[in-house]
């Protein structure tokens, strides 16, 4: 049973290139107008996303990942928010360009939203399946064919007993069997992108692991693109191919993931790495990232991590470092990237 005819050749009526990423994020700033200043909340940010590739956006709370999955979504730019500059594509197609009625057509059915809190993404008035088939009978699909593909989807999830929990209500539901419906919910319309917003915040670590497995099991079947947005290196690991590591609104590098992990080229990412608990370091104390972030609405002048950063220059405090690429394949915006792995 299919949820719908939808062709993909084209998105929103508008021919694709075939030659395209399938996500093409570029020169993207968002900034909010507050009674206090202009929050600079994403400032350049620039990606892309490939067809069945997972891509990890790392950064501390703050940093603009999720103001970024937000913006990509079409969901940002109204009062307060404005996106001021850049473009999103999908396989080609600038989705800045459609009209509200058409990005409507892109959500869910091509791009879909995985939010990192799902007791309050959930409507609690509503059951579970309801919520979900929702999404199928907005799209015509009768109520009895929309309940039977949710219980499918929840049964997908590994929620026991799908067909007798699709009448429960949210609250009825643990922290991860509400993430795990919030999961099948995205996929409800075989959508070609899946932004997962923090989808194991304030889970246990068992059931992160199992959320996560859970995701790269559905990423691989469905061949979906997939961005992954933490603040957590070790989430990542396992299920990642590439990762975009952001601080202050901006790119900061850019790697494959293992290569990131093995030899870091911005001093922030060393410091998430160095925050890491690890097995083979065992009763060595982890050394914190000094300071707090900065306030998005007084971004420090020269490169935002200065006041934080163990290596800062004068021409740190003065200029803003190039995102540029200083190895094969490895980006970064740090004057001294290349010293900074001769250091290690």
């Amino acid at each position: 049973m299919t949820t719908e005819t939808k062709s993909r050749d084209t998105v929103a009526g508008k021919p694709i290139d075939p030659d395209a990423p399938l996500l093409d994020v570029d020169n993207l700033s968002v900034e909010f107008r507050t009674d206090k200043g202009v929050v600079n909340a994403v400032n350049g940010l620039s990606y892309e996303l490939e067809a069945g590739e997972t891509l990890a956006i790392l950064g501390e709370s703050g940093s603009g990942k999720s103001v970024n999955a937000q913006a990509v979504m079409g969901i940002v730019d109204s009062p307060p928010g404005f996106i001021t500059s850049g473009s999103v594509r999908l396989k080609g197609v600038d989705l800045f360009d459609l009209k509200e009625k058409e990005r409507r057509q892109v959500r869910g059915s091509r791009m879909s939203l995985i939010f990192q809190d799902a007791l309050t993404a959930l409507n609690p008035v509503y059951t579970v399946g309801w919520q979900i088939s929702e999404m199928l009978r907005v799209r015509g699909v009768s109520k009895t064919d929309a309940k039977e593909k949710a219980i499918e989807l929840l049964e997908q999830v590994g929620i026991p007993s799908a067909g007798d929990r699709y009448d429960n209500y949210p609250h009825e539901f643990s922290g991860g069997m509400r993430q795990r419906a919030m999961i099948a919910m995205s996929l409800a319309l075989d959508p070609d992108v899946v932004i997962a917003d923090e989808p194991t915040t304030a889970l246990d670590v068992t059931v992160q692991a199992q959320v996560m497995e859970l995701l790269a099991e559905l990423q691989k079947e469905y061949k979906m693109g997939m961005i992954l947005i933490t603040h957590d290196l070790g989430v990542v690991a396992d299920v990642a191919d590439r990762v975009v590591v952001m601080y202050a609104g901006k790119e900061v590098e850019q790697a494959e993931i293992f290569s990131l992990y093995k030899k870091p080229f911005h001093p922030y990412t060393e410091g998430l790495m160095h925050s890491i608990p690890r097995a083979d370091q065992k009763g060595i104390r982890l050394e914190p990232i000094v300071g707090q972030p900065p306030d998005l609405a007084a971004i420090p002048p020269g490169c935002s991590f200065n006041p934080r950063c163990p290596y800062a220059q004068d021409v740190c405090l003065e200029e803003v470092p190039a995102f540029r690429e200083v190895a094969p394949g490895r980006f970064s915006a740090c004057h001294f990237a290349e010293e900074l792995v001769n250091r290690a």
